[in-house]
């Protein structure tokens, strides 16, 4: 069955609960060609990325801190790694992540049905630009060429939201700096409906599917939708 990604409905987790004994499709794409797509797509968009890259981090660097940003997320198999951007928050972001979700009990009600916050007080100036734009994510293509990372996947899983994840495919594949969940309505959408975009992603893989979300995505960037 065809899951169109601009019509997944919010549902219960339980209902994220699909027959993971089915086979996953994408054949030799899902083998071999993937990795040769992300490769290809690193080294050939090279040109236009380091440079943005390098001046977004001295901008970033301006202000004050480092330029870049690394977190542990949960890659495929439950393995971790270290994911890179360019930072967006201020240095002492937990701390005042705590305190606002402390005082704010309608944003911390956001916070624990999303994970993210529409209005987040963490986030600089610059760093809105960077966001609305993703260019805050493309660091993250040195991941891709480690292997920890896809062109294309599930979105990268943070250690302690694995306990909210209810699903068996993200596991199944490597996570994306972009995919079905970053090119969708994402701000509406709650943090278990994730499981139904990876679902359907990990059912349907191959070759044209990727290009039809990286086309998404470059309209995504064009339109600074990002979040």
């Amino acid at each position: 069955m065809t899951v169109h990604f601009d019509n997944v409905p919010a549902r219960a987790v339980a209902a994220a609960r699909l027959d993971y004994s089915q086979d996953s499709s994408g054949g030799i794409y899902r083998r071999l060609g993937k990795r040769l797509f992300d490769l290809a797509f690193v080294v050939l968009t090279s040109p236009v990325t380091l440079p943005v890259i390098a001046l977004m981090a001295l901008l970033v660097a301006s202000r004050g801190g480092s330029p870049f940003y690394s977190q542990l997320r949960i890659g495929r198999d439950g393995s971790v790694f270290r994911l890179w951007k360019l930072r967006t928050m201020v240095p002492n972001a937990d701390e005042i992540l705590n305190d606002f979700l402390a005082q704010n009990p309608a944003a911390r009600e956001e916070w624990e049905a999303t994970q993210k916050l529409r209005h987040d007080p963490r986030v600089t100036p610059i760093g809105k630009f960077l966001r609305r734009a993703s260019i805050d994510e493309l660091p993250q293509f040195f991941n891709i060429l480690m292997g920890d990372m896809s062109v294309v996947g599930p979105r990268p899983m943070m250690q302690s939201q694995e306990c909210m994840y209810f699903g068996r495919a993200y596991y199944r594949l490597l996570p994306g700096v972009t995919g079905p969940w970053q090119v969708s309505d994402r701000n509406d959408c709650a943090f278990v409906d994730r499981v139904i975009f990876d679902e359907a992603y990990d059912r349907e893989l191959s070759l044209s599917l990727d290009l039809r979300l990286v086309g998404r995505t470059v309209l995504t960037v064009m339109r600074c939708t990002g979040h």
